[in-house]
């Protein structure tokens, strides 16, 4: 038998201090049940943060029944399938970023990061060492839309910059 619905419980939640994102602090705030399991994680440059786009945890966006959407990105993008972007509105709005580790604090449960593309509050739900074994394709390829997008995650700031992601930020 299957089992139709799983229970998730956030480990900890997402902390935005400042409201400039360009110029904000980021720290990933861990609950006190889950602080051992922070150890040795100072020893790793990155980290992929799993997260709740909690925002779009409605009932209206996770039973509908069309899941494509045009992307409000790239060159000429085309009607695609939810699954074929990183949008947060999703049947489970469930959301990976690989970021930065600046700095563990495993006894106060505090991971300061360089940024992450969600929400002050947003709810925590996992954490996974970036392992380039595991986590780093060599020969991948992307859709064409995106084709001018900037290849590695380091120069995704100052591109999205560019294009205005941040001028709109509240």
């Amino acid at each position: 038998m299957k089992k139709e619905e799983f229970k998730i419980m956030p480990i900890g939640y997402i902390r935005v201090e400042g409201d400039d994102p360009k110029e904000a602090d980021y720290f990933l705030d861990i609950k006190e049940p889950y602080r051992s399991a922070l150890k040795q994680l100072d020893k790793f440059s990155h980290v992929m943060v799993f997260w709740w786009a909690h925002k779009n945890d409605v009932e209206e966006i996770r039973s509908q029944t069309k899941w494509t959407t045009t992307p409000p990105y790239g060159d000429n993008p085309q009607e695609t399938g939810i699954f074929a972007t990183r949008a947060e509105y999703r049947p489970n709005p469930i959301a990976l970023t690989t970021t930065g580790i600046l700095e563990v604090n495993d006894k106060k449960g505090i991971v300061k990061i360089p940024g992450i593309d969600a929400f002050n509050g947003t709810p925590i739900i996992d954490l996974k060492a970036y392992f380039p074994i595991c986590d780093r394709v060599r020969d991948c390829h992307i859709a064409p839309w995106l084709k001018d997008w900037p290849e590695w995650m380091e120069d995704g700031i100052t591109w999205w910059e560019e294009q205005g992601f941040f001028d709109d930020y509240e």
